[in-house]
């Protein structure tokens, strides 16, 4: 049960608690570009590590934005410091872990993964914040259901308008 919270203001609430870990993984496709995060280096099984479009542009300027975002939710919510930090560079590293998961299995850069594609980074983004006492299970639940159709089309906009290659 959800203790008894309307549905209405939990995916409210779960909208503004991973907004910083959205626009994290969002901001990379308007800024990535130069250095792979992986240097171009292969794994030991011989493919890459995370591929060309992870780069080190493209991290920071996500982590900014994210911190950016983090530190207004901060101001207004009057959340813990570290949900400044915390979700956003969460969504990072877990985006990177799908995308080491994606070359180990043979799918390239850009390629289709389904699921992971769309909440890679919102389970890494969970997983940072569970030291903030805002985390609850019922939380976690209702941003792993609306993360995928709100990727799926904030993606098919991006495609839409040139900025990424693929649809998802």
């Amino acid at each position: 049960m959800f203790n008894q919270m309307p549905i209405i203001t939990l995916v409210a609430e779960a909208l503004l608690f991973i907004f910083p870990a959205y626009c994290a993984n969002a901001v990379p496709v308007l800024a990535g570009g130069g250095t792979p995060m992986d240097f171009g280096k292969n794994f030991f099984d011989g493919k890459r590590i995370f591929g060309d479009h992870k780069t080190f542009r493209g991290f920071f300027f996500g982590l900014l934005v994210g911190i950016l975002v983090g530190i207004v939710e901060f101001l207004i919510f009057d959340y813990s410091t570290l949900f400044i930090i915390l979700p956003p560079l969460g969504a990072l590293v877990g985006d990177l872990l799908g995308s080491f998961a994606k070359r180990r299995i043979g799918i390239s850069p850009g390629g289709l993964f389904p699921i992971v594609d769309q909440i890679d980074f919102v389970i890494g983004a969970l997983l940072f914040s569970i030291p903030l006492s805002i985390l609850t299970w019922e939380l976690a639940l209702v941003v792993i259901l609306i993360t995928p159709p709100i990727h799926l089309l904030t993606n098919y906009v991006a495609f839409k308008m040139r900025l990424k290659k693929h649809p998802w």
